[in-house]
């Protein structure tokens, strides 16, 4: 087997040579802000690839992952700042000290009581840092929406800011349901966002005390949705009609249908 060494030092030397003055152009005028939309690009790609459970793709876009993690290491290095053994020095030390009951004689008696360790070790860590003011505001806002707040949720539960039930949070969904109603009804267009982004709120914590990831439960049921209207797509295209073209009871009755057979 290849060390890894070996090929992680071989890919920074291409980097290093792609960002020469002899090495390619487009390569030369990155810049960190230019990279990051690729970096999330990369990220997503991954996902995908273990959602498809496909070793190969898996691999092959872990390695696009470190060549755009090491590519940005390159660029602070480049300035000075830091190298990216750095970077996995401060990872490593991190790491180690999150977990003291693998790396010293600390003992832990489950799961539950290792993430409150961890909790506590990380906001321990962030009181130490002259910016950290604040528990939660420091969670990414590139994060897509849904998964933001559960992490901005999880934070403030896990500081003893969370519910005293999971029909606590049902009575709020119930509550939210009714000012989103009457948001509508008053056709006031800024009270229906900011009504229907509690909602949301409230039915990202129910995923969170249920142990269900939300973004993840919203991809699943829009690929569900994107099968079922297919679906009935194809149906209406094989009778010579169109969607737009079919009366809406019409089409509840072969959504039924559709939602039948791919259950």
């Amino acid at each position: 087997m290849t060390n890894p060494c070996t090929n992680f030092q071989k890919l920074q030397d291409i980097i290093a040579a792609l960002r020469s003055p002899d090495g390619c152009p487009w390569d030369r005028k990155q810049t960190a802000q230019s990279f990051k939309s690729y970096l999330i690009e990369e990220a997503h790609e991954l996902i995908e690839a273990i959602d498809a459970d496909d070793p190969q793709l898996i691999k092959e876009e872990l390695g696009d992952m470190f060549f755009q993690i090491t590519f940005l290491g390159r660029l602070y290095e480049e300035k000075g700042l830091f190298t990216i053994a750095d970077a996995l020095g401060t990872i490593s030390e991190k790491m180690i000290h999150r977990h003291p009951h693998v790396f010293t004689e600390q003992e832990v008696e489950s799961e539950e009581d290792q993430r409150r360790l961890w909790n506590e070790l990380k906001a321990n860590e962030k009181e130490q840092k002259k910016d950290a003011t604040e528990l939660i505001s420091n969670v990414p806002k590139s994060l897509p929406a849904l998964r933001r707040a559960q992490r901005v949720s999880e934070r403030a539960a896990h500081n003893g800011f969370e519910w005293k039930n999971i029909d606590s949070v049902f009575v709020k969904l119930s509550e939210e349901i009714a000012e989103f109603r009457e948001a509508v009804e008053s056709k006031d267009e800024q009270a229906i966002e900011e009504e229907l982004g509690d909602l949301l709120f409230v039915l990202v914590n129910l995923g969170r005390l249920t142990n269900t990831n939300s973004e993840d439960a919203l991809l699943a049921a829009t690929e569900k949705f994107i099968g079922r209207f297919n679906a009935v797509e194809k149906k209406l295209i094989k009778e010579g009609r169109k969607i737009r073209e079919t009366e809406p009871d019409e089409l509840v009755r072969l959504w039924q249908k559709t939602k039948n057979q791919l259950t």
